[in-house]
């Protein structure tokens, strides 16, 4: 069997399929003639048992009169300038970097001041894949190692402070 073979992962289907990067073909089952113990081998088998990356983490939103919504738990309605919510979750940053204890301290901050309904969590958001979140928020995320903050991150729902949990 062709070792060009190996496990991707299709963010359109939510499944694993195969790929021979010598022909380029795609397919969805396993090639025909090759034994388990070979698919085990195949670089990315692992998606077929634990399926895409995963990040768990936890943000602080700040909506502005620009955000796609602009309301919250908070506040119906947000008229807060982008400069005026960018300096804000700036201040919020220098807090946090300050903290000795930025995981307890991030969920406290996110529970009094985050737009996000996660607030309830002390902004967890769970484990998510790539393709759930808005791209910046993302991109961010997966960047960062576990027990990392990330700077602001502008997305269209405003701007966030994120901690990756995991």
């Amino acid at each position: 069997m062709s070792s060009a073979w190996q496990v991707r992962f299709s963010n359109s289907r939510q499944q694993p399929y195969f790929f021979n990067s010598e022909t380029r073909e795609s397919i969805w089952e396993p090639p025909a003639g090759m034994t388990d113990a070979q698919i085990r081998e195949l670089p990315g088998a692992d998606l077929l048992v634990n399926g895409p990356p995963k990040v768990r983490a936890s943000h602080l939103l700040i909506k502005h009169a620009g955000s796609r919504r602009p309301a919250s738990w908070k506040n119906d309605n947000i008229t807060l300038p982008l400069p005026d919510a960018l300096a804000q979750l700036k201040a919020f940053e220098a807090e946090l970097r300050a903290a000795p204890d930025l995981p307890e301290r991030f969920a406290v901050l996110a529970g009094e001041h985050s737009d996000c309904s996660s607030h309830v969590r002390g902004g967890d958001l769970g484990r998510f894949t790539r393709g759930q979140m808005q791209k910046p928020f993302e991109d961010a995320a997966f960047a960062l190692q576990p027990g990392e903050m990330s700077g602001p991150v502008e997305t269209d729902s405003g701007v966030h402070l994120i901690l990756r949990l995991e």
